[in-house]
C-alpha cells in the first residue's frame, strides 16, 4: 500500500481461479503466493489536515495523520482480504472498524506503556529514585517491544508480509533516487528504509522515557493514568523527529538518529522478489499518477509517499 498527497493505492495479487476452486472458497492457506494478475484499489486521500491548517501544527500534525493512516491501513487491509478471497464489494462494517481500531489501540498502549509502568512499579520502593525508575521502565518497554517484534519473525506465515514490506521499501527508494521504476532497478535497493513504522515505534518508545521523567513517582495508578493519557503526545513528538530525520537524512546527526530504526528494520522486511516488486511498484505508479503537490505541500506531512 502506498500513500501520496492527494490520494492512496493499494496493489494485491489476485489468486487464479486454479488456486480459489483447490481451497474450496476458502482463500488462499497461510504463506501460499496467489499466481494470478496485480489487481489495484485506488482511493483519494480526504484528509482534514488538507481542509485545516490549524491541525498541521507540529506535533498535533502528527496525532492527526497516525489516526488517518490507521484509518486507510484498515481499508487497505479489508481490500487485501477480498482480493485474496476472490470476493468483491465486502465492506468493513464501521462497527468491525471501530472494534478493530480499540482493540488494536489497547493492546498497543497495554502492552508498550501499562504494563511496563506496572511491572516497575513493584519495585518502586527498592529503586528509591524517580531518574531510576523512569530509566529502568524505559529499558523494560523497549525490550518488550523488541520481543514483540522477534517473535513476530517467528510466525512463518508472516514472512511474505514482511517481503512485501521489504518491496515497498525497494520501491519507494527507487523513485527517491530518480530511476525508472522496474523490479530490476529497484532490488538494487535497500530493504530498510528511514520513514518506516518499525523506526517509527523504535523512537516512539525512546520518546517515552524521557517524555514521562516530569511526572516523578506518584502512586501506580497515576502513574498509569498518565502513561495511557500520555501517548497521543509521545506520538507526535516522535512524528516530528522522523520527519526532520527524514528531511536531513544525509546529515551526520540523522544518520545517527536513524540507525537503531534501521537495523530494527531487519526484523521486519525481507528481501523481496521479482514478482512481489511489482506490486509496490503498480501501487506507487498508480499514486504518483495522480499526485497534484501544489505549493506548500511538504507542509502536508504525513501525506508525503510513503510505505
Amino acid at each position: 500500500m502506498m500513500r501520496g498527497v492527494t490520494g492512496w493505492a493499494v496493489a494485491v495479487r489476485a489468486p487464479t481461479r486454479e488456486q480459489l476452486d483447490a481451497a474450496g472458497g476458502e482463500g488462499l492457506p497461510r504463506g501460499e503466493a496467489a499466481l494470478g494478475p496485480i489487481e489495484i484499489t485506488q482511493e483519494p486521500v480526504d484528509s482534514v489536515l488538507l481542509r485545516h491548517r490549524m491541525l498541521r501544527l507540529p506535533v498535533l500534525r502528527g496525532v492527526v495523520a497516525l489516526g488517518e493512516s490507521m484509518r486507510i491501513g484498515f481499508r487497505a487491509l479489508n481490500v487485501s482480504i477480498n482480493t485474496t478471497m476472490g470476493e468483491e464489494g465486502q465492506e468493513m462494517s464501521t462497527g468491525t472498524w471501530l472494534f478493530a481500531l480499540v482493540a488494536g489501540i489497547g493492546l498497543a498502549v497495554g502492552l508498550f506503556f501499562v504494563i511496563p509502568v506496572t511491572l516497575t512499579s513493584l519495585i518502586k520502593d527498592q529503586l528509591g529514585s524517580a531518574v531510576l525508575f523512569w530509566l529502568v521502565e524505559g529499558v523494560l518497554r523497549t525490550a518488550i517491544f523488541v520481543g514483540y517484534l522477534v517473535a513476530l519473525t517467528r510466525l512463518g506465515h508472516l514472512r511474505r508480509l514482511f517481503e512485501y514490506h521489504g518491496a515497498e521499501h525497494k520501491a519507494i527508494s527507487c523513485h527517491e533516487a530518480g530511476r525508472a521504476l522496474t523490479p530490476e532497478n529497484a532490488q538494487s535497493f535497500s530493504r530498510l528504509h528511514p520513514r518506516c513504522g518499525t523506526s517509527f515505534m523504535l523512537i516512539v518508545m525512546i520518546v517515552a522515557i524521557f517524555a514521562f521523567a516530569p511526572v516523578g513517582l506518584p502512586a501506580w495508578y497515576w502513574l498509569v493514568l498518565t502513561r495511557i493519557l500520555g501517548v497521543p503526545l509521545i506520538a507526535g513528538l516522535a512524528f516530528e523527529i522522523v520527519k526532520a530525520t527524514g528531511r536531513h537524512r544525509r546529515a551526520g546527526w540523522a544518520r545517527v538518529a536513524m540507525w537503531p530504526g534501521m537495523q530494527l528494520q531487519k526484523l521486519t522486511t525481507r528481501e523481496p522478489d521479482s514478482d512481489q516488486l511489482a506490486v509496490a511498484i503498480a501501487a506507487l505508479t498508480t499514486v504518483l499518477a495522480t499526485e497534484r503537490p501544489g505549493p506548500g505541500a511538504d507542509d502536508m506531512v504525513g501525506l508525503a509517499v510513503v510505505a
